[in-house]
């Protein structure tokens, strides 16, 4: 009986923990759908947070790669006078990222809907 108790508080403490972790991440990002950031981005600093071999593998226009692993050692590179767009694959390192940035000031962020694979715009990659 005890066992069960100690089950059910640990999943109590998971769905609070899910619950802070959401409501906090929507209060520091801006979480836009396509049109949206495609109509925000040429005015803003537009950073691909994932690795330099996806970045290479196809990219939107104009943007720089800061992948995530190297957000702390870069984060120089970034303005936080101007808006941040960032994207990623999916929109969980991007997520990460703006959750790093708003630590060390940055305010106006904003991240990519389903990240990239969802992007139907115009791409570059590498030849």
């Amino acid at each position: 009986m005890s066992s069960l108790y100690f089950l059910l508080i640990i999943i109590a403490a998971i769905i609070i923990y899910s619950v802070f972790t959401f409501f906090y991440q929507k209060r520091i990002v801006k979480t836009v759908a396509e049109e949206e950031f495609r109509a925000g981005y040429r005015k803003a600093q537009l950073i691909d947070v994932r690795e330099a071999n996806e970045f290479d593998g196809g990219h939107i226009l104009g943007a720089r790669n800061i992948p995530m692993s190297q957000m702390k050692m870069r984060m120089k590179e970034i303005r936080n006078d101007m808006p941040v767009y960032l994207y990623c694959q999916s929109g969980m390192r991007s997520a990460r990222a703006a959750q790093f940035l708003h630590k060390k000031g940055y305010k106006d962020l904003t991240q990519l809907q389903g990240g990239f694979k969802k992007w139907s715009g115009k791409v570059k990659a590498k030849k």
